[in-house]
């Protein structure tokens, strides 16, 4: 009999990582509700205002994506992640520094969240494609999981934690402490002392466009790859559909007061964090392929469920539909990923990573302008059953590539592919 693994929390190296990445969820989701009350507070911003900041925020993804994932492939993983967040720091930190002097405007605003959406798109490539290389392939499931489940604790505790320090030390401080935490997560990923390997050399580099096509390839000539990127794209498209409405169905047409609204909305996020917490479990059950699809066709039929809800005791419905489709998106998220970070070869996951990443956040707005569309024109009641038909499709689309399949050992390999 073999012994088993360590824990992955006997390594040093991955409690850093978790340390770091902890403080920095935490305080994104703190400083995501200080940035919209400082624009609003302070700088008397429009809604359209609003928007823009959310928009200049991620607007990276779309512009940056692809050419991130070649200049990621082309050196060390663990300086740019480090230089990523401290980029991030130094950024958030002039607002406060701006507000004491009286300076601040709602252009500083703006340019801050683009260049610290740009910094966050080399993050999240770079970073997804380091893991590997500090706990190693084999145990990237584990890890993926543990780093999901402390993002989802960001997400239930910092906007309430937000909120609170926002009247108590006011906007512009709580985004001062949001720089901190990405100091906090540079200072640990400088005490990573995992090895990585040699990134190409440049004399053998082509042009960036033959490596952007490369990843591109890699991932739509992979059945794997390919079903997972129009799964994910078109599960992300409903979201965004359903996110147009959700509000307007819980006020409007349920009648739910603002409290009970944050209730129901927190109930999906304490889901996220039971799925993570068990999904290595599940994986192990029902196999590390196997789960990726059947996690998807057991929980989207239930998520339906909530464009059903009625006011009175049938409001539950929206609870139960919130509760199986974020334990479902929770669980297929970290397989799918993990199966990727298995079968990729190193040399070119950061590009793999970057097309993903494109794909699946590119039909994000459109989702969300469809969604505004279809509230209008039919209502947000039917609006969510559209986006829970689109979600049923999703499971289908990874059965029909993965079926048969139970482990990652299972699968072609990727030059097969």
């Amino acid at each position: 009999m073999t012994s088993p693994s360590p824990s992955l929390f006997a390594s040093r190296d991955f409690r850093l990582l978790l340390i770091g990445q902890t403080t920095s969820q935490l305080g994104a989701q703190v400083s995501g509700v200080a940035l919209p009350l400082l624009a609003v507070v302070s700088l008397d911003a429009t809604p359209f205002e609003v928007g823009m900041l959310g928009a200049a925020s991620t607007v990276a993804f779309a512009v940056l994506g692809l050419p991130a994932g070649a200049w990621i492939d082309r050196m060390r993983r663990r300086p740019l992640l480090v230089a990523s967040d401290l980029v991030r720091a130094v950024l958030l930190a002039t607002i406060p520094l701006a507000a004491v002097f009286g300076l601040l405007t709602m252009g500083q605003l703006l340019v801050v969240s683009l260049l610290a959406g740009v910094a966050r798109v080399f993050f999240d490539v770079g970073y997804r494609s380091y893991l590997p290389a500090v706990i190693g392939r084999e145990r990237v499931l584990a890890g993926n999981s543990s780093l999901e489940f402390v993002r989802a604790s960001g997400q239930v505790a910092g906007p309430a934690l937000g909120g609170v320090l926002v009247s108590l030390i006011g906007a512009a401080t709580v985004v001062l402490v949001q720089a901190g935490t990405f100091a906090v997560s540079a200072l640990c990923l400088l005490g990573i002392r995992a090895r990585e390997e040699e990134p190409t050399a440049p004399e053998h580099r082509r042009r960036m466009r033959t490596e952007i096509a490369e990843g591109l390839g890699f991932v739509f000539r992979s059945r794997v790859l390919r079903s997972t990127a129009l799964a994910s794209a078109l599960s992300n498209f409903s979201f965004a559909i359903a996110s147009a409405v959700n509000i307007v169905f819980l006020s409007r047409t349920l009648g739910l007061s603002p409290a009970l609204i944050g209730i129901v909305i927190a109930v999906g996020s304490v889901t996220v964090m039971i799925g993570a917490a068990f999904t290595t479990r599940l994986s192990r059950a029902v196999g590390s392929v196997r789960i990726v699809w059947l996690s998807l066709a057991v929980t989207a039929p239930l998520s339906l469920l909530g464009a059903f809800a009625q006011p009175g005791w049938w409001t539950l419905l929206i609870v139960l539909g919130i509760a199986a489709g974020e334990f479902g998106q929770i669980v297929y998220a970290i397989t799918q990923v993990s199966v990727r970070q298995q079968i990729c070869p190193d040399r070119v996951l950061g590009r793999v990573n970057a097309t993903m990443q494109v794909v699946v956040m590119g039909l994000f707005p459109v989702g969300a302008i469809v969604g505004g569309l279809l509230g209008d024109a039919i209502g947000a009641r039917w609006t969510l059953i559209v986006a829970g038909m689109l979600l049923l499709a999703c499971p289908v689309i990874l059965w029909t590539s993965l079926r048969g399949v139970r482990e990652v050992a299972d699968l072609p390999a990727p030059a097969d592919a």
